[in-house]
């Protein structure tokens, strides 16, 4: 069964929020050609009719913030999908900040069976001062999406973005999100801007070690008094350890082309690389099976991957290789490596636990 997951922005990077690290931001500052626009009726079309010369499809949409394209934009793209498909089996999901999130937002969500990804940064004093919309903080707003979402049993997660501001608070965030009954956490590592190895809001390798093993220590305790909560990296390796592969693109040091649809057509392989010399071509004049296939996804998936010094002698190298490129100065540098820091401290847990969490709370 031929499958794929389109990562769609219909509303290319606009944005509602002035989040103060939005990485998607310098993406677009880095390309020549600059696209604000919404995508047209025409592109939808011709994305749809691709994407449905395959069996199993996944169309998730991102931005910028993707609600700004208005709920029409999605109701006319799930209807077409509807008008046009045969046997196909199809699946949604959208990322968003949850401003304009309201009632006929949940309505179609619930209606089409849409997975929604919600930015929440932890707790009201970090994100208040990180994820703001006019010069104030989205905290209540976000929260009050969050809350209608469960009320109406909306298939959702959060994602949190660890910023250097968000670092010290990791078990105050794990327990207001336990206590808000929040349990599926995507943690997505503060990244510096392209060409850069630090920032004022990007993580160190050592902060990132920091992290994960104040988040660990916490989620450790659940899991021994069998309370589950799901948080990305840690269901990652807990599939690894399974001998399953885990989600994450990347994780185990292999990119893929991921098919990163912009607002134009313009195609990319990948959302942390949406930049101009990756650029596969458009889906107006290109295949998605020949861009696959190019010249410029080639050159993607077999430039040099950085590693550390520290590689060379390091126990895990199996399980990471060098994890996602993008992901280097978050993860290690030649004299410390946080992701190998964290490991040191949880493998054996990891190891001893993967399959008693499996049977009760399986890894798909």
């Amino acid at each position: 069964m031929k499958h794929i997951s389109l990562l769609i922005k219909p509303a290319s990077s606009l944005c509602n929020m002035n989040c103060k690290y939005c990485f998607y931001a310098d993406v677009e500052h880095n390309r020549l050609n600059k696209n604000l626009k919404l995508m047209n009726y025409e592109t939808i079309n011709k994305l749809i009719d691709e994407a449905l010369k395959y069996d199993n499809i996944h169309f998730a949409f991102q931005g910028g913030e993707p609600t700004l394209a208005g709920l029409s934009y999605f109701e006319y793209f799930v209807y077409t999908v509807n008008k046009k498909k045969t046997n196909q089996k199809v699946t949604y999901a959208l990322q968003t900040n949850g401003i304009l999130i309201d009632k006929k937002w949940i309505e179609f969500f619930k209606e089409n069976h849409f997975l929604v990804g919600i930015s929440l940064d932890g707790i009201k004093i970090v994100h208040n001062k990180i994820r703001v919309m006019n010069g104030k903080g989205t905290f209540d707003d976000v929260m009050r999406t969050i809350k209608l979402c469960q009320k109406e049993q909306i298939n959702y997660n959060v994602l949190t973005v660890i910023s250097s501001s968000l670092v010290k608070y990791a078990k105050d965030i794990y327990k207001f999100y336990k206590k808000n009954n929040i349990y599926n956490i995507q943690f997505i590592p503060c990244l510096p801007e392209l060409e850069n190895d630090s920032g004022k809001y990007a993580l160190t390798p050592e902060m990132y070690f920091k992290f994960y093993k104040d988040i660990f220590e916490e989620w450790y305790k659940d899991i021994k008094y069998n309370e589950y909560i799901s948080i990305s990296l840690f269901e990652d390796l807990l599939m690894i350890f399974s001998g399953k592969l885990p989600r994450t693109c990347g994780a185990l040091g292999q990119c893929t082309v991921q098919y990163i649809i912009e607002s134009n057509g313009d195609v990319y392989p990948c959302d942390f690389y949406a930049i101009d010399r990756y650029c596969l071509g458009n889906l107006m004049s290109n295949t998605l099976s020949s861009m696959k296939n190019n010249e410029n996804a080639q050159k993607f998936l077999h430039e040099k991957h950085p590693i550390s010094k520290l590689c060379s002698n390091c126990e895990f190298v199996n399980i990471c290789h060098g994890n996602c490129k993008r992901m280097t100065p978050v993860l290690f540098n030649d004299h410390y490596c946080g992701y190998r820091a964290f490991l040191n401290i949880s493998y054996k847990k990891f190891y001893d636990i993967a399959k008693s969490i499996n049977q009760k709370y399986p890894l798909k």
